[in-house]
Formats: C-alpha cells, structure tokens, sequence
C-alpha cells in the first residue's frame, strides 16, 4: 500500500469519532456516540479478560518482509513467545505482522487490536484472536490495561504516540512500574538526543525520567529487562530461553 493511498481525501465516509471531535452536537447524538463508546469497552473487556500476560509490541506498519527492523520484530516475538507471554500488536502489517508472526512461530498466543480507519487496513494473517476497534483511545486503553509492559520497535507517528502516552502515564503516577523497551539505539538517537538537550536541559522533565525506558538494540537485554521489571513484580512462572543450536 503506497503512502498516498492512506491518506484520507474528502470523499471519505465521516466515522462516529471525526463527526464527535468536530465540535458539540445534539445531547441525543452525544449520549449516542457515548453508548457507543462504552458498548465498545465492554466487548473488549469480556474478549481480553483471559488472554493471559501479554508484552504489547509497537511499530511501523510501513517495514516489509526483507527489512531489518521486520526481522527485529520477527526475533522479540519469538523471545516474547519463548518466555511465555502472549504477544499482542495493533494487528496490522509492518513490525506489528513480524511480531505476531514471531510469537505464533515459536508456538506462542498472538492477539492484534485492529483500528478501523479511513484508509483500508488489513489485519495480518498471524493473529490467535483479534478485534476492531472504532475508536483510537478505546484501543489505547485496552492495550495499556491487557499489558504487562511495552516493547517500541522504530515507527512514526502512532508509535511515538503510545511511547509517550505510557511514559507520561508513568510519570504522572497514573500507571506504577510499567516497563517499556525501546528497540533502535540509532533508530532513535535524535529523539534521545533532544530529550537530553531540550527538555532536561530546560528542566522541563526530570534527568530521572529517563529511567521510565529502557533503550537496546539486544534481545537478550531486553529478555533481561523484562525478567526483572516484569516478571519478579508479578511472580510469574516462565521458561527460560535456550538459544536454538
């Protein structure tokens, strides 16, 4: 899919959210859109609710099958599959596909979120259960609350959104000891670059803040990262991973 055919033109049908955010509207098509909203919860809630310790994976949807990044992906879901957690994504192609296909190769459970969008989306061939959402922070939601932690694989937009969405979470006392991993020491070098000379710099965050992630271009570190942030805190019992000879 070409980078022109996602963007939305005017001829797109409006969604139930476009039309909300467009400004007030009748107290009935309020109270609608809000049943909507919560039909939407609830159906998330009864789907999810046994789909055991999952590791949310994030990434573009853009990276194809003979990218690097995409084999990355391909390997942390193995990893993730191989200590024992269900491997969860948005559901699309890109890092999001590699992930899942990784979890589901390794013999692990693979869970994709989907959002519907203006723009065609599929979702990827490798998913155990997955569900569509209408709504984007619905899906944010339920990504956070069904998530042990976070693993950030290099993407754009919607993937630094949730990067920065769960670490001002973090932050704000919000959510306690949520572990997120950010994959590409290079990938996001510049990123880094200006949250130490900007923002520390500026005083506008804490030089403590950085401690709410952890960057590594390493499985292994990773692997090892989330046995001591996530699995400890919780007390679960997993495998340990042998490397394949």
């Amino acid at each position: 899919m070409s980078r022109e055919s996602q963007q939305p033109n005017n001829h797109t049908p409006k969604t139930s959210e476009r039309k909300f955010l467009e400004g007030p509207h009748s107290r009935l098509r309020e109270f609608s859109f809000v049943m909507r909203v919560v039909l939407e919860f609830i159906r998330g809630f009864r789907i999810l609710h046994f789909v055991g310790p999952c590791i949310t994976v994030f990434g573009s949807a853009r990276f194809k099958e003979d990218h690097p990044f995409y084999q990355m992906a391909r390997d942390v879901g193995a990893r993730l599959a191989d200590m024992g957690f269900t491997v969860m994504t948005g559901g699309g192609p890109g890092i999001m596909e590699a992930a899942n296909r990784g979890a589901k190769e390794a013999g692990g459970t693979s869970i994709g979120l989907n959002i519907e969008l203006p723009f065609e989306q599929h979702a990827n061939p490798w998913l155990d259960v997955m569900i569509n959402f209408e709504h984007f922070f619905v899906r944010k939601v339920m990504l956070v609350k069904y998530s042990l932690g976070f693993v950030v694989m290099p993407g754009g937009f919607g993937t630094l959104d949730e990067l920065f969405e769960a670490i001002t979470l973090m932050q704000t006392k919000k959510i306690h000891n949520f572990p997120v991993v950010l994959m590409g020491k290079e990938y996001y070098s510049g990123m880094m670059d200006e949250i130490r000379k900007t923002m520390i710099d500026n005083k506008t965050i804490s030089p403590e803040d950085l401690d709410l992630f952890f960057v590594t271009d390493s499985i292994d570190e990773m692997e090892a990262f989330l046995r001591k942030s996530v699995v400890k805190r919780f007390g679960l019992k997993q495998q340990l991973f042998i490397p394949k000879s």
